[in-house]
């Protein structure tokens, strides 16, 4: 069974370093990365029947449209068994306080550890 990691961001550059830092992992098919540039698109694909199975969702907090601290209680009734992560430029207390009540499961800063965010996804990958 192949996994998905989908990845919230409307920076257009991210989508570039995520598959530079991931490049081996996803040569070797370990699991797929998928990409919404809006939290609305995010939204349409996991409410789709989704060929492969959703592990984790990394979405950004500040997006134009739909906030990921408003995307995140969605997805939540969309598919509550999947972890998101949010992705914020600022780490401060009220942000992450805020991310961990609307339902995230952790919350990585700007620039993104990318060491760190293997070991979460590895952690995922043992559990399929």
């Amino acid at each position: 069974m192949s996994v998905l990691v989908l990845v919230v961001d409307d920076e257009p550059d991210v989508e570039e370093l995520f598959r530079q830092q991931f490049r081996r992992d996803l040569r070797a098919e370990r699991f797929v990365m998928d990409f919404a540039r809006l939290a609305a698109d995010a939204l349409i694909r996991i409410a789709r029947p989704i060929e492969h199975s959703l592990i984790l969702i990394l979405s950004d907090i500040n997006m134009p449209g739909m906030t990921g601290l408003e995307m995140l209680p969605k997805v939540k009734e969309i598919r509550p068994e999947v972890p998101v992560i949010m992705i914020t430029a600022y780490g401060d207390p009220e942000t992450k306080r805020r991310a961990m009540e609307r339902g995230a499961s952790g919350l990585l800063t700007k620039p993104i550890d990318f060491a760190l965010l293997r070991e979460e996804i590895n952690k995922r990958l043992e559990w399929v």
